[in-house]
């Protein structure tokens, strides 16, 4: 690692403790419907909305009210971004004439699915799939929508920590309307001017043809770029409107659109830590999650980043320069933009697979095997290193629940949290949120590394279950791994070796996609219901702490090990085994022998 490397990471997580306090102090008073700043300027919107939609602002739901409207809402979207894609023809914004044909039934079926759960899985290149019209109406407006409805489950969890003896844990609805008018709205509105001054492209122009220099005819995409890229990175949801993503200079132009996107994807997230506090009435609770999340992104962060500084010991055989200098950067520069460089690599890489967002500035598929195992334990984790919007957070007290009911069987109590017994219902919800985002991650995974018709889609006997990857082996595997870590985990990036866009990848992915939204978030409505429905217990002698460092460490070892000794077994598979091979001088002769590198 260098020194101006570090301090890159150093300057980024800076900024994101910073803005944690005024901004969830400002979440806070929002969702306990306080008036805020923004109101003089923007409460005749939120009143507008409930009248023209019908929603009474006082009226609060019960968890099962509130978890019927969620799915509503949610099955709503879907429907109305499948039907936009596979209408595209007929609809405006077209200027490519891209139809139907563009968007077969199981890609639409994916992408509105990928879309609805925040996922922004992409099995296309949406500059030569969809029109400007589907990229705005349909994806810009559900990545607005899969953000609020997440910020929207936290707050209701939050209310079932917070409340007592209570029946209704808020309204759906009102909290998906305050999220996205006086939250997402501004701030992705102040990110668009920001993208557009380094330089990100927002238009509705025909695609450009020109002729290069060499003298080959090209053609170059144009589009409503920078204003779907705010609300991609600021809701956590990664889709990119290019196929290259934010590695794609009209996505991210400089280092200083790239440190914009880093922190609007941890933005919200670590603010919604002290909004958490607030509403319970102890900010340490709430800095406790934070520091929870800050160890375990700090350490991925420099595990990614050291071992892609340390680079390919294979090339450093042949004679391949690894160090660092002042006039390369040594490292394994495979799959990444020298605009950002190993270290920004690495930190995005960390970023966005610890929130759900999925974006991405390079390619995962091309990191060393720690790096990828990084990126990928980061999902298996359920997203709980800062998280998605929303997301993080109550994928956190999910796992606060686990962490004091582990440390009761330990002491002999009854677990508590936050006053609040944590008896067997809360555990059962919680447990069963882990076991069917590890069951739809295994299974699927096992599914497609076996069976003869994920290859082509369809189902062919004689054809191997590995003809649509890039590799074999051990890297092969990881890639079918990682795609169904990244689609229950509704993250949306990719190792980019698989192709999958076949009807069985899209149709199985596009199924962990709803396992990993809504058989985690259910159970924890079931849970927050439960909650606010308890009465507060007065802390004793034998309370265990949930503010210091104690309960952090008890926290963090709680994620780690749960994610380890649930997926150990598959990494072993992909890229514990794929590291060793690599540095026992086996790996290219194993999985990529046509690089015609062998040891």
């Amino acid at each position: 690692m260098t020194s101006v490397g570090v301090l890159q990471i150093g300057i980024f997580f800076g900024l994101i403790l910073l803005c944690a306090k005024p901004l969830g102090a400002y979440m806070a008073r929002l969702f306990e419907g306080q008036r805020t700043f923004l109101h003089p300027a923007l409460r005749w919107l939120e009143v507008l909305t409930y009248k023209v939609t019908g929603i009474r602002e006082n009226v609060e739901q019960r968890w099962t009210h509130y978890t019927g409207a969620l799915l509503s809402f949610s099955l709503f979207g879907f429907l109305l971004t499948y039907l936009m894609q596979r209408a595209q023809g007929l609809l405006p914004f077209n200027p490519r004439h891209f139809g139907a044909a563009n968007v077969p039934p199981d890609l639409a079926f994916n992408t509105a699915t990928s879309f609805v759960t925040n996922t922004n899985w992409q099995a296309y290149g949406g500059e030569s799939t969809l029109s400007y019209f589907v990229q705005m109406a349909a994806l810009t407006v559900q990545n607005f929508a899969s953000a609020a409805a997440g910020m929207a489950i936290a707050v209701a969890l939050i209310r079932g920590f917070a409340r007592q003896e209570r029946r209704t844990i808020g309204n759906f609805w009102v909290d998906v309307t305050r999220g996205t008018i006086y939250v997402l709205l501004p701030i992705s509105v102040i990110a668009t001017l920001l993208y557009v001054s380094q330089g990100a492209i927002q238009n509705l122009k025909p695609y450009t043809d020109v002729v290069t220099l060499e003298g080959a005819r090209q053609t170059i995409a144009q589009g409503p770029v920078a204003s779907q890229e705010a609300i991609k990175q600021l809701g956590t949801n990664g889709g990119g409107f290019f196929n290259a993503n934010a590695s794609h200079p009209f996505e991210n132009p400089t280092p200083i659109s790239n440190l914009l996107s880093m922190v609007l994807i941890f933005v919200i997230p670590g603010a919604l830590t002290y909004t958490f506090g607030k509403m319970v009435g102890d900010t340490r609770q709430g800095w406790a999650i934070f520091a929870a999340f800050s160890v375990m992104f700090l350490i991925g962060v420099f595990v990614c980043y050291s071992s892609e500084q340390a680079g390919n010991p294979l090339l450093e055989n042949l004679g391949i320069q690894s160090t660092a200098t002042q006039i390369q950067p040594g490292g394994n520069m495979e799959g990444k933009e020298v605009r950002f460089g190993i270290a920004n690599s690495a930190l995005y890489a960390t970023v966005t697979t610890g929130a759900s967002c999925g974006a991405v500035n390079s390619m995962h598929d091309s990191f060393t095997p720690v790096g990828g195992l990084v990126a990928m334990f980061n999902i298996m984790t359920g997203e709980v290193i800062f998280g998605g919007v929303g997301a993080g957070l109550y994928g956190i007290l999910l796992y606060c629940i686990l962490a004091v009911f582990i440390a009761g069987l330990m002491v002999g109590r009854t677990p508590e949290y936050l006053g609040k017994k944590i008896e067997q219902k809360e555990v059962k919800m919680a447990m069963l949120a882990v076991i069917a985002t590890a069951f739809s991650i295994l299974v699927f995974s096992a599914l497609s590394s076996v069976i003869s018709f994920a290859a082509k889609g369809y189902w062919n006997p004689l054809g191997p279950a590995a003809a649509n990857l890039s590799n074999s082996g051990p890297h092969g595997f990881s890639e079918i791994l990682y795609a169904y870590v990244s689609g229950t985990g509704n993250n949306g990036s990719a190792f980019g070796g698989l192709g999958a866009n076949t009807p069985w990848y899209n149709l199985t992915i596009g199924l962990a996609m709803w396992v990993g939204r809504f058989l985690f978030l259910i159970p924890l409505l079931a849970a927050a219901g439960s909650l606010a429905a308890k009465k507060k217990i007065p802390a004793t002698s034998g309370t265990l702490p949930t503010h210091g460092p104690l309960f952090v460490g008890l926290l963090v070892g709680t994620v780690l090990i749960v994610g380890a000794l649930t997926f150990f077994p598959a990494l072993s598979l992909g890229p514990i085994v794929e590291h060793y091979l690599m540095h026992s001088g086996k790996l290219f002769s194993m999985i990529s022998p046509s690089l015609g590198v062998w040891s």
